[in-house]
């Protein structure tokens, strides 16, 4: 007659053996996790940071002004196709720069006007930019009263208004150029106005010397 045996089954074996190997290690990797969210306190380290899926983090490109092993000239910077200009770039010198051959020119050009579908419509983008740029120093009437001119209280670098006499007769063109260049302690908004925006802050300025003008008669 055969004995018959009951073998442990591979699930008891194996809960037996490893069962108290399993929740130790459950237990490290609970303090493990546990450590480095404590961890994160937001602190700046100057460690290099891990990043295990870099994308664009890091990728090659050329500095300002260095060599080039691509380019037969050895030059990163490419000049521009010739024959062609940016589509932003503004081609008519006397709009660009306000001057024309007999010097600055007296009134905002008509082609600048025209396309910006009349001098109404300019004015009030001026009027847009002009409160963005320009009111700070100057104020949003052109009086020189702004919120930087009151701070800073020192009559050297005070915004002039745009009220004065001297400024109310200069030409439109000079008036542009001093909107693009700069004078004095006055930055230049070359780089932030495009050259139709500056052209509208002159048409806004001419409106608002013109009602402050007719204010003054009443």
């Amino acid at each position: 007659m055969t004995e018959s045996h009951n073998l442990p089954s591979r699930t008891e074996d194996a809960g037996g053996a490893f069962g108290p190997v399993a929740s130790a290690v459950s237990l490290v990797l609970m303090a493990c996790a546990a450590q480095g969210l404590l961890g994160c306190r937001g602190q700046q380290s100057e460690q290099t940071p891990i990043v295990p899926i870099r994308n664009m983090h890091a990728q090659p490109r050329y500095s300002g002004q260095s060599v080039s092993e691509f380019f037969e000239d050895g030059r990163e910077l490419r000049p521009p196709v010739a024959g062609t200009v940016a589509t932003t770039h503004e081609v008519d010198d006397l709009v660009l720069t306000g001057e024309g051959p007999n010097g600055w020119v007296s009134e905002i050009p008509t082609k600048v006007v025209a396309r910006n579908s009349g001098l109404t419509a300019l004015a009030e983008r001026g009027e847009t930019r002009f409160n963005i740029y320009c009111a700070p120093c100057h104020g949003y009437a052109g009086d020189g009263a702004g919120s930087v001119n009151r701070k800073a209280k020192v009559g050297a670098f005070a915004a002039p208004s745009l009220q004065d006499e001297r400024i109310r007769h200069i030409p439109d063109g000079q008036l542009y150029a001093t909107i693009a260049n700069g004078i004095r302690s006055m930055p230049g908004q070359g780089h932030t106005l495009k050259v139709d925006d500056r052209w509208a802050v002159v048409a806004y300025v001419r409106a608002l010397q013109l009602q402050q003008h007719l204010v003054a008669q009443d």
